[in-house]
């Protein structure tokens, strides 16, 4: 491919390779999104415009391309095209970036590259546009509420198709619901679930008598305290995480989702080794305070709508399902001599949120493995598991601590 420009210069412009595409805008289809395909298609394609053969194609004539064929793209990602061949200081685009933005794989350097560009921006604000339909309205909606910058608003406004949609908040919220429900029956109970002094003899939740079986670091949060534990847990991860998920997808909130849950009952295993754990708190403290912690290191781009507000009835939601689950936790037992679930299951999920969610949060559309923290707080993360895994086979003999007996 000839000599190649430095990593940083050849990254510069990720997304603005992918113009070229305008070049063979009938591949475009109806929808105005461009298109997945073969590398070796684009590798053809891109061959037309470097008949040298050196790797680069000159940014005057991928504007002029977009110039020429500009009225057949979505205006919001004519923009961003834009945007970045002016933020293109090199003259000239890489064959690899082309490829990046045909594959819809946004480089690190993107979000700096259309900051640049975006300065030369005019157009109106998505927020100030008329006419759009209620679904348009509500993608709108999603994007002002978790994304801080403009230009990837406009991005995700004409990106997201539904398709797929949020399945994973909403099947999860669905079985712990069932499960709630199937418990309440049998239990003849629906509040406050956990002083039933069968409560503890279902096979999902995490005792530390059955700490070997491995499943119930996880299942446990189809088991909850009580109708109010539950009403909050659900609202909260629906209210967020929809949103959330409709905008980062389902892979990177369910990674944040089960990594707050396991993390919780870990957290469970070393500081409360003598309690068991129930509830969904861990996942959905690890999406909230994620977001919560987004939106104020980006607080002037954040545009939505009484974020003051809104994130004091969050923080208020939050407090009082913690001092709820601490009251229970000493409040005495139905069943001593084992004490009522613990609450540090949602202090391991806001760890979570502040490291992991965060930097996920905070890169959309961005490549994880481009950014060093997300390597740094992984690689605690990881640590954590490992020490707590070691913590659960030795610690509890070598303390020689009395735990309650098994359900």
């Amino acid at each position: 491919m000839g000599d190649r420009l430095p990593e940083p210069h050849a990254s510069s412009s990720p997304a603005v390779a992918a113009s070229s595409e305008a070049e063979e805008i009938e591949v475009l289809d109806s929808e105005d999104v461009l298109p997945m395909a073969a590398e070796d298609h684009w590798k053809a394609l891109f061959d037309q415009f470097d008949p040298d053969n050196t790797g680069y194609i000159s940014t005057e004539k991928f504007r002029s391309l977009l110039q020429r064929h500009g009225s057949e793209l979505d205006p919001h990602k004519l923009e961003v095209l834009l945007a970045l061949a002016d933020s293109n200081s090199e003259g000239r685009i890489c064959y690899q970036d082309f490829v990046n933005l045909m594959s819809n794989k946004r480089s690190n350097s993107f979000r700096q590259a259309i900051l640049q560009g975006n300065r030369r921006l005019c157009s109106k604000a998505l927020l100030e546009e008329t006419g759009l339909s209620l679904s348009q309205r509500l993608i709108r909606h999603v994007a002002y509420e978790t994304l801080p910058r403009e230009i990837d608003r406009k991005w995700y406004y004409d990106s997201y198709t539904c398709c797929p949609p949020p399945w994973f908040m909403i099947t999860i919220t669905i079985v712990e619901v069932a499960f709630f429900l199937y418990n309440g029956v049998v239990l003849d109970r629906f509040v406050l679930q956990v002083t039933h002094p069968l409560y503890l003899k279902n096979a999902l939740l995490y005792h530390p008598q059955l700490r070997a079986q491995a499943w119930r670091y996880l299942t446990y949060i189809f088991m909850h305290a009580g109708i109010e534990h539950l009403g909050l847990n659900v609202v909260l991860q629906l209210l967020v995480g929809v949103p959330l998920e409709m905008v980062h997808g389902a892979a990177r909130i369910s990674f944040v989702y089960v990594a707050g849950v396991v993390a919780g009952s870990l957290a469970v295993s070393v500081a409360d080794m003598t309690a068991p754990v129930v509830g969904s708190s861990g996942g959905v403290y690890a999406l909230v305070s994620a977001h919560l912690a987004n939106i104020v290191m980006n607080w002037s781009g954040m545009k939505c709508q009484f974020k003051l507000l809104r994130m004091a009835v969050a923080l208020i939601c939050m407090s009082f399902e913690f001092g709820r689950a601490v009251w229970l936790r000493f409040h005495p037992s139905a069943y001593p001599p084992c004490p009522h679930p613990s609450f540090m299951a949602h202090l391991g999920g806001v760890m979570v949120g502040i490291t992991l969610g965060v930097i996920i949060l905070r890169n959309y559309e961005q490549r994880l493995q481009d950014q060093t923290l997300w390597w740094i707080f992984l690689s605690i993360y990881v640590i954590f598991v490992l020490f707590a895994i070691f913590w659960n086979i030795f610690a509890y003999s070598l303390l020689d601590l009395k735990l309650p007996p098994p359900p």
